[in-house]
């Protein structure tokens, strides 16, 4: 797809609302309601934000307990136990699900083929697959679970398999929140990575970080169509990395983030879909 800057893919898989069954019990715990576009109304968005943050430990240790979500956690632990080889492991679906969802990535869950072989590459080898690919968060769970040079090990660690089940509950809450208060999970993910972030690249590789901090700064989504250095400099200009490993600076971003979906939702608009975006920037649509 010619005339798309590299990182356009990665910016394509944007996590998706995942509504369910609880919407209702969100909407009184974190202010949605019935008024207004989206069931959002004039519910502000910060206190919504910081709402969603104290309750962050215990909402996640309740989604833990759903039947749905402790019998996915549980057929995953029992084929990493069973698994005699990183391959096999990843070729079973309930184990990609589990995994990828507690790492952030549920929006690729669908690529089986890549995601196998993204974590299994080398990373050391800077031909591998995982270091080609523009989404950088291929190559931190690849980093994560060293599958090419540690091959179970790392994985089958207790203190890992807990860490990815906490993950797993936290990333469905995380995604039930939206259903709610577009954008609420984005910004709970944004606030746990930020201070990781030392270059405007990470941000480009990373679908959440690029979206809240092209959000919150006003910049338009068509930038996915600019080459990267393009992408690099109008993000770089506004944004002051050095200022992510301030919790008051991040929280100040977040918060300008929230309050631009507010907006946006309360006036009925909505981000154009990057799916469309990449089909106009390839110049099959007029």
């Amino acid at each position: 797809m010619s005339g798309i800057s590299p990182f356009t893919s990665s910016v394509l898989s944007l996590f998706t609302a995942n509504p369910g069954s609880t919407a209702p019990l969100l909407g009184a715990l974190y202010g949605g309601g019935s008024g207004g576009s989206g069931g959002v109304g004039a519910t502000d968005p910060v206190q919504t934000l910081q709402n969603a943050e104290r309750t962050q430990t215990q909402q996640v240790d309740l989604t833990a307990q759903q039947p749905a979500v402790a019998r996915a956690i549980a057929r995953f632990e029992s084929a990493v136990s069973s698994a005699t080889s990183p391959a096999q492991l990843l070729a079973n679906p309930d184990v990609m699900n589990v995994l990828l969802t507690a790492s952030g990535m549920s929006d690729q869950i669908g690529f089986t083929a890549l995601a196998t072989q993204a974590l299994l590459s080398n990373p050391a080898d800077p031909n591998a697959l995982v270091n080609k690919l523009s989404d950088t968060r291929w190559l931190t769970v690849n980093q994560t679970y060293n599958f090419a040079t540690q091959g179970l090990s790392v994985i089958q660690t207790p203190s890992v398999l807990a860490t990815i089940a906490n993950g797993y509950a936290e990333q469905t809450w995380y995604q039930s929140l939206d259903a709610v208060t577009p954008g609420l999970s984005q910004a709970l993910g944004f606030m746990a990575q930020a201070s990781s972030v030392t270059s405007v690249a990470q941000i480009l590789g990373n679908p959440t970080l690029f979206n809240v901090v092209t959000t919150a700064l006003g910049i338009p989504p068509q930038i996915v169509f600019q080459d990267q250095q393009a992408q690099t400099q109008a993000i770089g200009a506004q944004l002051d990395l050095s200022r992510l490993q301030d919790p008051k600076y991040v929280q100040s971003l977040t918060d300008q983030y929230m309050i631009a979906m507010q907006q946006q939702t309360a006036a009925g608009q909505t981000a154009p879909s990057l799916d469309s975006l990449a089909v106009q920037a390839a110049g099959l649509l007029a």
